[in-house]
């Protein structure tokens, strides 16, 4: 017989450490994958526009302040969305909050097509971010408890390169809509509303995914944690007993002191933090305007430009699924470090090239650049969700995706404004400063935290 809360609290920390060191099953490797592809959608949504932008500017003809809000107003949305997403999924459970996002993201989608001014176009791409940004952080919730230990950690740095292929889509169906010689104004609207079409097709396929066990556990509906974890890791927890009870959910204020209590959690968490916080301002401000860059240093036309954005963004998708293969080498620290130093260096490159006007070597540059970004920015959320205590691990994720939103939405927002009073190159060339601080934190605050699961389950034997 179970005394009392504080036994309970124990039994369920122990079952879902036992389970966070378990070999997983084609069932958890399906769910993961379908977690993950969630970021193609959200590539869609968040930066279709900036391959766009020309088109929805010569329709309504807004200022450049009013440019950058309807391109950085989901970002906001987003980032709300983060917030409570990853609340809710500890407060209610991770499906019911997944199943609710997704099905937001189709009719919002399609709402794009139907603004009639930039003000609309606004607020309707505000209230897509907020199931974006909660989507996220319950997809990486999904992806640290459905998956075994090592696997988890090379999906979750998959995200750069689903990141790429909704970017490659979203170019090559933009530009084929181009050459077809589609209206222009006609040409935007369907373009943001595409992004519907595969947030329909990946509702479906997740309407069979069961709620994780470890959030059972945490909710003290053991008898279905059982038949989740089977399923999942062919683990039936037997330390568990055949019936419910109910547990006191933690308080979501205790989160950030339960991570400050141990060092390695701490120091990972900041980084993760930090991470997020400078791969976000060194992709908003010179990666998202890059066809708009393009186009104004002159390298080449609407149509040139679609092709070489394009071709930079396969290099970028490669790059984004050769860094999960390669951290297991080089260790959290080291894609890190490679990343951030080298995005630092290829912003640097672009900024003197923009400066001489040297426009062959600016796509260069740019391309370099997305190679190390997508390795900069491949592990960030992956860290802040890994080492979070398990009861808080949805509110983990939504707070460490918060760090990429807003540099996301101040960066999309300001940056116009500020390569229009100080120019394009000097602009990019302040941006390699946060680039430069990611390698800085890499190197200094961050631990080598790949298998941490694994260590942490010898410490506490010890």
């Amino acid at each position: 017989m179970i005394s009392g809360q504080e036994e309970l609290r124990e039994l369920s920390d122990n079952a879902a450490a036992h389970i966070l060191n378990m070999e997983g099953t084609r069932s958890g490797t399906r769910t993961g994958w379908l977690m993950i592809t969630t970021i193609f959608i959200e590539a869609w949504d968040l930066y279709s526009i900036s391959f766009l932008l020309i088109f929805v500017k010569n329709d309504f003809k807004p200022s450049a302040a009013l440019l950058g809000l309807s391109a950085a107003s989901v970002q906001l949305g987003a980032l709300i969305g983060t917030m409570l997403g990853g609340w809710a999924a500890d407060r209610f459970g991770r499906r019911k909050v997944f199943l609710t996002t997704m099905a937001l993201f189709v009719v919002l989608a399609i709402g794009q097509a139907f603004v009639t001014n930039m003000w609309q176009l606004v607020i309707v791409r505000f209230f897509l971010g907020i199931p974006l940004g909660s989507d996220i952080a319950t997809g990486y919730t999904y992806i640290m408890e459905s998956m075994p230990k090592g696997k988890r950690e090379v999906m979750g740095n998959r995200w750069q390169g689903m990141f790429g292929l909704g970017e490659v889509a979203c170019i090559v169906v933009v530009t084929i809509m181009y050459l077809c010689g589609m209206d222009h104004s006609l040409l935007w609207r369907i373009g943001l509303a595409l992004g519907a079409l595969p947030a329909l097709i990946l509702l479906i396929m997740r309407l069979d995914v069961p709620e994780t066990a470890l959030s059972l556990i945490q909710a003290g509906k053991f008898r279905q944690a059982k038949k989740v974890a089977k399923e999942m890791f062919n683990d039936s927890l037997e330390m568990l007993p055949d019936e419910d009870y109910r547990i006191d959910r933690p308080r979501t204020r205790d989160f950030l002191a339960d991570i400050w209590k141990d060092p390695v959690r701490r120091r990972a968490s900041i980084f993760a933090w930090i991470s997020n916080a400078m791969q976000g301002i060194e992709f908003s401000a010179f990666g998202f305007y890059l066809p708009v860059i393009l186009l104004l240093s002159g390298v080449s036309g609407i149509a040139g430009t679609n092709f070489f954005t394009a071709a930079i963004y396969i290099i970028a998708t490669i790059s984004g699924f050769v860094a999960p293969v390669i951290t297991p080498r080089l260790g959290h620290r080291g894609i890190s470090q490679w990343g951030f130093g080298g995005a630092c260096l290829s912003l640097l490159a672009a900024a003197l090239f923009l400066h001489l006007d040297w426009k062959l070597l600016i796509p260069v540059a740019a391309a370099t650049l997305m190679w190390f970004h997508y390795w900069s920015a491949s592990n960030g959320m992956t860290i802040c969700s890994m080492v979070a205590p398990s009861r808080y691990k949805a509110t983990a994720s939504g707070f460490g995706y918060m760090f990429v939103k807003l540099p996301n939405f101040v960066t999309i927002f300001f940056f116009p404004v500020l390569f229009e009073h100080l120019g394009i190159s000097l602009a990019t060339a302040l941006v390699a400063l946060s680039s430069f601080t990611g390698f800085l934190a890499a190197r200094f605050i961050l631990p080598e935290v790949y298998g941490y699961i694994e260590r942490e389950k010898v410490a506490s034997m010890v």
